[in-house]
C-alpha cells in the first residue's frame, strides 16, 4: 500500500532538538578542501581562507575560554563572529560545514529557523544554557523576518558570544542591511546594529550552481503517471497538495525532518500555487528538509518554479520563496535525472 506523508504523526522530544543540530548528511564529508573555488569569482577562493582561518581562531578561543583561573572561575573570553554573504547556491553552506567539522566539540549546526524553534520549545534560558559551552554555533540562512525574533536571537547571540561561543553565519543579506525596508520601529532596528556588530562580513560571489548548465523546470507528470512512478518507487510517499498543505499546518515545524525521514522520494499531485503567507511559509520549511536529506520531489499540476504566487514572490518574505524554489528544482531535476 503506497505510504503518504499526512499519515505520519511524529514526535521530537524537545531535548532532543540540540542534539539533532548538525548539518545535513549532504555536507557530512565537505571540508575546506573539498571547496573548489571559481576562478572567476576571486571573493570564493577568499571567502575559503577567511572561513578557514576563523575555525583556527574558533578552537583559540574555546581552549582560552575553558581555562580556569586561579579562583577556579572561566576566563571571560568573547567569541569570534563571521557571516558569510551571497547569492543562493555559491557554497557558502559548504563553508559553514567546514567550519563546523574544524571546530572542536561541543558545537552546534542549524537553520535560523531551527535555531528560533530551538528556543521556542526549550525557553531562552534553557537554550542559553545547553548551548553556552560549545565553542562554535553556526546559522544557515539567517533571516530576520519578524521583529520578535530578531530580538530573541539578537539577545541570544549577545549571551553566547559573551561567554566565548563563536557565532558563524550565512545569508542572502549583509548584517546592517537584515530587516531593510521590513519593519520600521526604533527598537528593530537597534537590535539589526547589534547583530552587526558580532559579525566579520565575507562576502561570496557566484551564479547558483543549481542553476548552471540546467534545463528550465521539468513539466510536472500527468496523474496518472504520478501515481505509477510512485507505486513502482520503494519507499515513497505520495501526497495530494492540499492535503499535505493542512497536515503541515498541524505540526510544528520542528517536525518537519521527521515527517521525512526514512522517505525514499516525494510525490505530490494537484500542485497550484499558492496565495496564503502562512502556507507558503511552511512549504519553505518542507522545502528545506527535503534538500537537506536529498529526498527527489516529482509532482503533477502546477510547475514548482509556480508554486508560489506573483503576490508572493512580490512580498518581503521573497528571499525565502526563491530559495525554496531553486532547492525544489534541484530535487526535481534529480528524481528526473534518476527517471530517466
Amino acid at each position: 500500500m503506497q505510504e503518504r506523508l499526512v499519515d505520519r504523526h511524529p514526535e521530537v522530544p524537545a531535548d532532543q532538538l540540540v542534539a539533532q543540530m548538525v548539518p545535513p548528511p549532504m555536507f557530512d564529508e565537505v571540508s575546506f578542501s573539498s571547496y573548489i573555488p571559481d576562478p572567476q569569482e576571486p571573493s570564493q577562493a577568499a571567502a575559503v581562507r577567511t572561513a578557514e582561518s576563523f575555525a583556527g581562531e574558533v578552537a583559540k578561543i574555546h581552549k582560552a575560554s575553558t581555562k580556569k583561573s586561579l579562583f577556579g572561575k572561566k576566563k571571560q573570553v568573547s567569541g569570534a563572529g563571521l557571516y558569510l554573504d551571497g547569492g543562493f547556491g555559491v557554497g557558502k553552506t559548504h563553508l559553514l560545514a567546514s567550519i563546523f567539522h574544524s571546530s572542536p566539540a561541543p558545537k552546534s549546526f542549524g537553520t535560523f529557523g531551527e535555531l528560533t524553534n530551538l528556543v521556542g520549545a526549550l525557553g531562552f534560558n534553557n537554550a542559553l544554557e545547553r548551548l553556552a559551552d560549545n565553542s562554535v554555533l553556526c546559522i544557515d540562512e539567517f533571516e530576520l523576518d519578524d521583529p520578535g525574533d530578531t530580538m530573541l536571537v539578537s539577545r541570544l547571540l549577545t549571551e553566547l558570544s559573551g561567554r566565548g561561543v563563536s557565532i558563524a553565519a550565512t545569508s542572502n543579506t549583509l548584517p546592517g542591511q537584515l530587516g531593510e525596508g521590513r519593519f520600521a520601529a526604533q527598537d528593530f532596528m537597534r537590535e539589526i546594529k547589534k547583530l552587526g556588530a558580532i559579525f566579520e562580513a565575507v562576502r561570496v560571489d557566484g551564479p547558483d550552481y543549481r542553476h548552471r548548465d540546467l534545463p528550465p523546470a521539468p513539466d510536472p507528470t500527468s496523474a496518472v503517471e504520478l501515481v505509477e512512478r510512485a507505486a513502482a518507487t520503494p519507499g515513497s510517499t505520495l501526497d495530494e497538495f492540499d492535503a499535505l498543505l493542512t497536515h503541515l499546518s498541524k505540526l510544528h515545524p520542528s517536525k518537519y525532518g521527521e515527517l521525512i525521514s526514512g522517505v525514499s522520494a516525494v510525490f505530490v499531485s494537484g500542485v497550484h500555487p499558492v496565495t496564503d503567507q502562512a502556507v507558503a511559509l511552511r512549504i519553505v520549511v518542507l522545502a528545506d528538509r527535503l534538500y537537506d536529506a536529498s529526498v527527489p520531489v516529482t509532482v503533477s499540476g502546477a510547475k514548482l518554479d509556480e508554486i508560489f504566487s506573483q503576490e508572493m514572490l512580490d512580498g518581503g518574505y521573497r528571499k525565502k520563496y526563491l530559495r525554496a524554489i531553486s532547492r525544489l528544482l534541484a530535487l526535481s531535476r534529480f528524481e528526473a535525472a534518476a527517471a530517466s
